[in-house]
């Protein structure tokens, strides 16, 4: 038998993981560097015995990275699962380290709703909607963790009809 990677817990936050993953939601693990937060989900991972795909996330991480791209050989085109596909087709989980680092229009593709993720999967994998279904089931977790809030990375929203407005004084 292997042995499971060192965790101490500080609270309910086993009982809690594993409520997730056998209701098949994401999680959202926070807290200060240095703190655990990986050390968990791999403890977690191998408590489960689940394979487990990690991705750092940083501001250049593109959905292809986590879902999987076409690549050119000199035998022709072919497709590359990325680590998000890889943990859907084996019922791991994928862990999203420091995922506030990562573009919104990244985190969408694990986060969003599972009609969503069954899309996906039945668009890149060629499976019909049953069969995607049945494999976005066998992906029990998506966990992500971060140390620290985006700061200064606030993306500008354009002016509203009304602040032109407000700002002329004019109601």
């Amino acid at each position: 038998m292997t042995e499971l990677p060192f965790y101490e817990p500080t609270g309910n936050e086993i009982s809690l993981f594993e409520h997730a993953f056998h209701q098949r939601l994401p999680l959202l693990i926070k807290g200060p560097t240095g703190c655990g937060k990986t050390r968990f989900v791999s403890h977690m991972a191998a408590r489960l015995k689940l394979p487990l795909y990690t991705v750092a996330c940083h501001d250049d991480l593109t959905a292809a990275d986590l879902v999987g791209r076409h690549l050119i050989s000199d035998k022709g085109t072919y497709w590359c699962d990325g680590p998000l596909t890889r943990a859907v087709r084996e019922g791991g989980i994928c862990y999203l380290d420091e995922v506030v680092e990562a573009r919104k229009d990244v985190t969408v593709v694990p986060l969003g709703g599972a009609s969503q993720r069954t899309h996906i999967c039945a668009r890149l994998r060629g499976m019909s909607g049953a069969d995607a279904r049945r494999a976005v089931r066998r992906a029990p977790a998506v966990a992500g963790a971060s140390s620290r809030h985006r700061a200064g990375r606030t993306r500008a929203r354009p002016p509203s009809p009304d602040s032109d407005r407000s700002s002329s004084g004019a109601r």
